[in-house]
């Protein structure tokens, strides 16, 4: 661990080989493994600052774990009650929220936010300026372009009593283009591919390749371009 002008909170656990930029703060309870790396001003463990009757009052109790071989870069905010799978990046000024989960070997790029109770698989690819809404579901080997924005309220904050918030789904090695929006509770299958600035309005089925304004299915995704399975 380098000798540098962070912050630990005394609760919090750190594993062996970690490297702590300057500026860094490790909060209250956070778990680091092992030979993490935790750039310059980068907070671990943050507790989140709700609004009055917020359906995530008073449930993030749960610490902040960071599995082995994590790297958080600069500026990077992770709050309590938040996963990072072994091996995961999460780039600067990216923001994971409570209750997310985040993959073994995933990369959550600059600026991107994984809102809470969102759950990524194992070795997704979200780049830069990607919006991953509340309760949003991506599965392993799923790409997300820049930009990609998800919505789950399609009230606007007129939801009735006792309606859900629904996020989207990303099934299987799915593909994201730059700039696509999915409206709230859409399904994208397996080995799908959506265009650069797709507006997805309806389940995508698997294979299918949709773009447009709404989205609409233009052709298969050939077999050569398949990942298959893991």
């Amino acid at each position: 661990m380098s000798a540098a002008d962070h912050v630990i909170a005394p609760s919090a656990q750190v594993g062996t080989d970690v490297r702590i930029g300057h500026f860094a703060v490790v909060g209250d309870g956070a778990q680091i493994g092992d030979r993490v790396t935790i750039g310059d001003g980068a907070i671990l463990g943050k507790a989140p600052a709700l609004a009055p009757g917020s359906v995530s009052a008073g449930a993030a109790s749960e610490p902040l774990r960071v599995a082995d071989d994590g790297v958080i870069c600069a500026q990077a905010i992770l709050f309590a009650s938040a996963t990072v799978g072994t091996g995961a990046i999460i780039g600067d000024q990216a923001y994971v929220r409570e209750r997310a989960v985040i993959g073994a070997g995933t990369v959550v790029g600059r600026g991107s936010c994984v809102d809470n109770d969102v759950t990524v698989g194992d070795r997704v690819r979200i780049q830069s300026g990607v919006y991953l809404t509340a309760r949003s579901i991506v599965e392993d080997d799923v790409f997300l372009g820049p930009g990609v924005t998800t919505s789950n309220d399609d009230t606007m904050n007129r939801l009735r009593e006792g309606d859900a918030l629904r996020g989207a789904t990303l099934r299987r090695a799915c593909r994201i283009g730059a700039g696509a929006v999915l409206t709230p509770g859409v399904t994208v299958g397996e080995e799908a591919f959506v265009a650069a600035g797709a507006v997805v309005t309806a389940d995508v089925p698997p294979r299918a390749v949709v773009m447009g304004v709404p989205a609409r299915v233009v052709r298969q995704v050939p077999e050569e371009d398949l990942l298959g399975p893991r």
